[in-house]
């Protein structure tokens, strides 16, 4: 294993697994988001449980029911729940509710703009509320998989069966639909605005890039991509689904049509998370024998945080400053650790 120190104390790489604070939630995990430095595990029911760097913790319930969906800009916390309802979650630990779907539909997808609007679904149709303007909605042809805003402008992507859709919910118009055949469940902009890359329900990446729709098929995966995390500079697209980190080219105009991914950090099991460093060109990743490795892009070097021998690791994240790492596994049996 090559090894990389993350600081200029080059004892740091042999005590980097003793520095992780361990945390114990005792539920299960679906996700991991920083809210300030307070990291908010986010729990199949009901509640999110706060970490702070000392490693203390306090629970705060949000919904009265399973928690089906999460999104976060680092100030609140916006989730949807079985019980109809859309809530936020703030650092301070008030929850405020956002929606409620007036037939109590579940709400399977959330997602939060930079400008504080934010956008959810319930079965076919995607709600959209910005600053006081009212709350707009898009009919698609199928299921909302997953929503994403694009990093400029207020356009909403949509996932959901044979495609995606684009909407400009402030424009009149139609939407524009992007078609290619299968489940897409999860969809994400590249940061420079020129691509679009959904997850699918088949062990593959579909993209396209947004100046003339080409498709970029993205395959080769062993099981379903279940997660996906852009680079600091957002020339590489991270995601698991494989026994080693699977990073997609994407600084060309051409993204990475008619290009191989590296693979990066091959173990005897599947990476379950990712999530890229919000300053440099490191990721750490979260794997299904309960490994958490850090792993820097240019030459694939590692360093240990977490040994095998838990459940799979659930949820990973970085603070804003790329300062603390928290991750968890389905347990809730997790950790904190600072850099």
């Amino acid at each position: 294993m090559k090894e990389f120190s993350p600081a200029p104390d080059s004892a740091s790489i042999v005590s980097v697994t003793d520095r992780v604070k361990p945390v114990t939630l005792g539920m299960g995990v679906t996700s991991v988001h920083f809210l300030r430095d307070r990291a908010a595990f986010v729990g199949g029911e009901e509640n999110v449980a706060f970490v702070d760097d000392k490693g203390e913790i306090s629970t705060v319930t949000v919904h009265s029911g399973g928690i089906l969906s999460t999104a976060c800009d680092g100030k609140r916390l916006v989730m949807g729940g079985d019980d109809g309802k859309v809530v936020s979650l703030d650092a301070k630990g008030e929850v405020m509710l956002l929606a409620t779907d007036p037939k109590r539909r579940w709400i399977d997808a959330v997602a939060l703009h930079a400008d504080g609007s934010y956008a959810w679904s319930a079965g076919k149709t995607a709600f959209v509320k910005s600053g006081k303007t009212e709350e707009k909605s898009l009919e698609v042809p199928s299921t909302v998989g997953g929503l994403a805003f694009a990093p400029k402008g207020l356009r909403l992507a949509i996932a959901h069966y044979n495609g995606a859709t684009l909407w400009f919910p402030n424009m009149a118009g139609s939407a524009e639909f992007l078609p290619w055949a299968g489940s897409h469940l999860g969809v994400t902009f590249s940061p420079d605005n020129k691509f679009l890359v959904t997850t699918m329900h088949e062990a593959a990446l579909h993209g396209w890039r947004l100046a003339d729709n080409r498709h970029m098929r993205m395959t080769g995966y062993p099981s379903r991509v279940r997660s996906m995390s852009w680079s600091a500079g957002g020339k590489a697209l991270a995601t698991s689904g494989a026994d080693t980190i699977i990073l997609w080219p994407f600084a060309s105009k051409d993204g990475p049509m008619g290009k191989e991914p590296a693979m990066l950090a091959p173990l005897q099991a599947r990476v379950s998370v990712v999530a890229c460093h919000p300053k440099n060109d490191i990721l750490a990743a979260g794997y299904s024998d309960g490994t958490v490795l850090m792993v820097r892009l240019e030459d694939g070097a590692e360093i240990l945080v977490r040994r095998n021998g838990t459940p799979p690791v659930a949820a990973i994240a970085w603070n804003a400053k790329g300062t603390l790492l928290a991750f968890a596994d389905e347990n809730g049996d997790g950790g904190m650790l600072e850099l």
